[in-house]
């Protein structure tokens, strides 16, 4: 069992839980970015710099993910294709995405899409508060709990 982390825009504070748990379980932590990144001394975590072209990272991460692993990422394209493969994505703000929600997360994206295409300013998210911390941490936990003892 391997956590992948599209990492190059993953917020530090996300980094962080990510190394904690990866001590405390033991579990392979690999943070996939187009540019080199600080890890902390580990045996657990490591980084894997990419390619600096587009969907790079992504790409690398679906050729290397495995069923049963999980991918920590905001990209909702990057997190269909993991599914598809037997993997599990989390988003830094805590929402699992599955089989049955990821059409729909597809949709919605692709109309933010055409909406902003066409000149629709929406803004980007809100600032990761102290709730989606812990709702990153919770999801991340229970991945953790299924899977211990099945790498």
């Amino acid at each position: 069992m391997t956590i992948w982390v599209d990492a190059d825009a993953c917020p530090v504070v996300i980094k962080e839980i990510l190394f904690r748990a990866a001590e405390r379980t033991q579990t392979e932590t690999l943070l996939v970015a187009n540019q080199p990144l600080r890890t902390p001394a580990s045996r657990f975590v490591r980084s894997l710099v990419v390619s600096s072209g587009f969907d790079e990272a992504d790409n690398e991460i679906v050729l290397r993910v495995q069923p049963g692993d999980l991918v920590v990422t905001a990209d909702i394209p990057l997190a269909a294709d993991v599914i598809a493969k037997g993997a599990e994505a989390l988003n830094p703000r805590g929402e699992v995405y599955s089989g049955e929600n990821i059409r729909q997360r597809l949709n919605m994206r692709d109309f933010m899409d055409t909406m902003r295409a066409s000149g629709v300013q929406s803004g980007g998210p809100p600032p990761l508060g102290a709730r989606e911390k812990q709702a990153f941490a919770n999801g991340l936990d229970s991945y953790l709990a299924r899977h211990k003892g099945r790498s």
